[in-house]
């Protein structure tokens, strides 16, 4: 196995939605950020990426992403910006804009509850679909880091988004891998290139962001 490149990836969550305040589910639907319950934590985030230099920035396209995007103020002049569709959150399906209590007595419901999200959601996605798009789009990340010097990259994104990406890089379970709004993980990664030119990931680090008060330097 041959190193390719070394990446440092900060993935960040979008600021808290009136939906997450209502504890519902939100998937790909386009809701905005809320004022002013989002402003502290969006400033907590903005403080804590003020001295990082990015090489790039990824969003996903929806707004509350763009929107924590804007607040967190690290997308420079000369930084190229890619909003990626791919890192949209998991497609709930006919659970999107629902809570808990109107969904918990549907069989569906508690099987894909018992399954840790691996059943597909009817008319949504799987987890294994969510993580295949995310596969997708860190073959592009390798990509176009060997061809723009990309050593140092942000990611806004989703909480599902990211619990799958700590699923895959810190070999954690499902229901340890949350982020609160605002807030989300740093990894220091490398990319291998095997003997057929299959690329691999490997996660060599990874901390929170903003930084744990009682974190070691």
């Amino acid at each position: 196995m041959v190193i390719d490149l070394s990446v440092e990836l900060v993935a960040v969550r979008h600021g808290i939605t009136a939906w997450n305040l209502e504890r519902r589910y939100q998937g790909q639907q386009d809701i905005p950020l809320l004022f002013p319950d989002a402003e502290a934590g969006l400033l907590a985030l903005r403080e804590a990426l003020a001295d990082e230099r990015f090489d790039a920035i990824y969003s996903s396209d929806l707004n509350r992403c763009q929107q924590t995007l804007k607040w967190a103020e690290v997308a420079k002049p000369g930084v190229p910006l890619t909003l990626e569709p791919r890192l949209r959150e998991l497609d709930f399906g006919e659970y999107e804009g629902k809570v808990y209590d109107e969904l918990k007595d549907l069989p569906h419901y508690r099987a894909w509850i018992d399954s840790v999200g691996e059943l597909q959601i009817p008319g949504g996605e799987s987890a294994a679909q969510l993580r295949e798009r995310l596969d997708a789009w860190l073959h592009d990340v390798a990509t176009n880091a060997q061809a723009g010097d990309h050593k140092k990259v942000l990611t806004v994104t989703h909480g599902g988004v990211i619990r799958e990406l700590r699923r895959r890089f810190e070999t954690i379970h499902f229901w340890d891998g949350s982020v609160s709004q605002a807030q989300g993980r740093r990894w220091k990664l490398s990319y291998y290139t095997d003997a057929n030119g299959q690329g691999e990931w490997q996660c060599s680090s990874s901390s929170a962001v903003p930084a744990l008060a009682n974190a070691t330097p």
